[in-house]
């Protein structure tokens, strides 16, 4: 198992070192230069001077070739400096961990939900295979899960906002929390926030609830049909004790596999659900610092998506062996 970590780890080392300068290549060949879309926002009596601007260029390594900035970069990434942020004139560090409690509350809520509703329904389903309710679930799943993400949220700040908005069930349509929100007692706050995360939690189970729930259904009807399964059957064990003793046990592979792809999602957070619901999320602050050409922000963000995934992967390959004892990393 050692043997195996260490190989994993190296592995993963020369893969954040490939992906990280492919990115810092790619990103500084965008058009656009960020300290001059930053002077054309400015008005004309604060706008910097000639010799200003070639300062800034040269504290921020635009005035040096690609491949010699990215490796200053690396160089100070290896100490956990990340930088100013080009726009916000910030510690980038500092910004992403504003950025990061949010995400956390919206990804990680939305997790246990999806986890905690998906496995039951994927068993029931699977033991009612074919009847009525499980065809009526399966075309409601399927519904959910063809429905764009920002459709469903307009419609829900439409119903919740318009319609419901001047009654007890009327919810906000952005942000994290109320303009008064520090002059409320902690069950106010508490009942703030979570008005607040309503609709962008919603947004962000319902598809996820659908694909795992079916997923579960799909891995167990191949297991159901196995020898072993009937052999349970036959010695006249209830159904209940087969489907989740005996069967789910030899899915946990698959899901075990989603489960390590999920993580690097919960810092990631959703662009669009940030968007629409003004969410102050990492993936709102991913596209800002896009299209602001904000570098340190952007390499900072890609390194900590990197990361994470290789983090989950690896975190998978090990829960493999906890699953099914037959896997050795021998």
């Amino acid at each position: 198992m050692v043997s195996y970590l260490i190989r994993r780890s190296l592995l993963g080392l020369l893969t954040l070192w490939f992906v990280t300068m492919l990115i810092y290549g790619m990103i500084r060949s965008m058009p656009g230069d960020p300290l001059l879309i930053q002077q054309a926002e400015t008005s004309p009596e604060d706008a910097a001077s000639q010799e200003e601007i070639a300062r800034w260029r040269a504290a921020a390594g635009l005035d040096k070739p690609w491949y010699s900035a990215y490796a200053s970069w690396l160089g100070n990434a290896l100490q956990l400096d990340f930088g100013l942020s080009l726009t916000r004139h910030r510690p980038v560090a500092t910004i992403i961990g504003e950025r990061v409690g949010p995400t956390l509350l919206m990804t990680c809520t939305s997790l246990v939900i999806t986890y905690v509703l998906a496995i039951p329904l994927g068993l029931y389903f699977t033991v009612r295979s074919s009847r009525w309710d499980e065809r009526i679930g399966s075309v409601v799943l399927y519904m959910l899960y063809s429905m764009p993400t920002y459709v469903a949220a307009l419609l829900l700040q439409i119903l919740f906002a318009v319609y419901l908005g001047d009654t007890v069930f009327g919810l906000p349509l952005y942000g994290v929390v109320s303009s008064d929100y520090e002059s409320m007692t902690t069950w106010g706050k508490t009942v703030d926030v979570f008005s607040h995360s309503l609709l962008p939690v919603t947004c962000y189970t319902y598809g996820s609830l659908a694909y795992y729930s079916r997923f579960i259904r799909a891995n167990m009807q191949e297991v159901i049909r196995q020898d072993y399964i009937r052999t349970a059957r036959a010695k006249g064990l209830g159904p209940v004790r087969v489907v989740v003793v005996h069967a789910f046990r030899n899915t946990l592979i698959p899901l075990v596999t989603m489960i390590g792809l999920t993580l690097p999602f919960l810092l990631s957070g959703a662009i669009i659900i940030e968007q629409i619901f003004s969410w102050p999320g990492i993936g709102k602050l991913f596209l800002d610092a896009i299209s602001e050409r904000d570098y340190p922000t952007i390499m900072a963000l890609t390194l900590m998506f990197s990361v994470m995934t290789m983090i989950g992967q690896l975190l998978a390959d090990v829960l493999y062996a906890f699953v099914d004892p037959r896997i050795t990393y021998n």
